[in-house]
């Protein structure tokens, strides 16, 4: 059963996510983004309280679902061990140059990854991956917990030649660079789908060819209450050249795990071959459906459910 000071930082980042989506209805999502990232007093909350309940919270309540804890790390490190070390990006490259050659497409790419494996962690917070030695981390995030995160806006970050920090900033970040690229309870932060698919375009551009982009996204509901809006992501990775390879719902999360292909074209086939009537190309989660109206001029929110924070940092929206 959650506590109450549980209750209460969870409840502060949900009434964060609230008020940047009624900015965002207000005055449009460009602007209500860019006076987000300059209010430093909400940032230094959010982030305090984030950190709080990853360390104390969430790592005493991880849920176990078929005898196998289940958290958002150790489910990124289980499917980026795997696809690197056990070398499954090879069944997956064997399989898009399949692809490739019955669409024309030829790539001859031979890469081999090996350790350590470098990695950014979007949205980090604290760095939660600095402690696998394995890995070579860069954690960014808009207000960072410890100095172990540098601060950067990955939504307007330039991307080019090298990474260039400075006094603990990210002032540029190197295309075609990273092996893994993680967004953990982030997409869900960004308020729009406009935003969530700069974000992933991002991760593209700066992911080797065959890296791998791994997605977090909370939803304490049932496998197939939001089973669309996990297959319209699915459908526009594919249109941006991703290709998913790993899936799982849990109880109160979605995880879920794309490689960038070979070739642009390759992935796009998917969503080509299995395009349904519903699917367009949008990243939405559940609370873009919300009643914006209602949401503005009513301050009473759904009760925050206790069952919601065995593992998330806020309850249903």
């Amino acid at each position: 059963m959650a506590s109450k000071e549980h209750q209460e930082l969870a409840q502060f980042l949900k009434d964060v996510h609230l008020s940047l989506r009624k900015q965002t209805c207000a005055v449009g999502a460009e602007t209500a983004w860019n006076e987000h990232c300059k209010d430093e007093k909400v940032l230094r909350k959010y982030a305090k309280c984030m950190e709080k309940l990853a360390t104390t919270f969430w790592d005493e309540n991880s849920s176990e679902e078929r005898g196998v804890t289940v958290s958002r790390i150790k489910w990124s490190i289980d499917i980026i061990s795997d696809y690197f070390f056990n070398k499954t990006y090879i069944k997956y490259r064997d399989r898009e140059k399949d692809i490739g050659a019955k669409i024309g497409i030829t790539v001859n790419n031979e890469e081999t990854f090996l350790p350590p494996m470098k990695l950014l962690d979007v949205g980090s917070c604290y760095n939660p991956f600095r402690i696998f030695e394995f890995l070579d981390v860069i954690a960014i995030d808009l207000c960072p917990a410890n100095g172990m995160v540098f601060k950067c806006d990955f939504l307007n970050v330039p991307i080019g030649t090298d990474n260039t920090l400075r006094n603990n900033n990210i002032e540029q970040l190197q295309e075609n660079s990273f092996d893994v690229v993680t967004f953990c309870f982030l997409l869900e932060y960004l308020p729009t789908s406009e935003l969530r698919i700069q974000a992933c375009r991002n991760a593209y551009k700066l992911l080797k060819t065959e890296g791998m982009l791994v997605i977090a996204t909370p939803d304490s509901k049932h496998v197939g209450a939001n089973s669309k809006l996990m297959k319209c992501w699915r459908y526009s990775l594919a249109l941006m050249g991703f290709s998913r390879i790993k899936y799982e719902k849990f109880q109160h999360m979605h995880c879920m795990a794309y490689r960038k292909s070979l070739h642009l074209n390759i992935a796009s086939r998917w969503a080509e071959l299995h395009q349904e009537t519903y699917m367009s190309f949008n990243i939405n989660i559940p609370q873009d459906f919300s009643v914006l109206e209602k949401e503005i001029t009513d301050n009473t929110e759904t009760p925050v459910s206790v069952e919601d924070f065995a593992e998330l940092p806020f309850g249903p929206e």
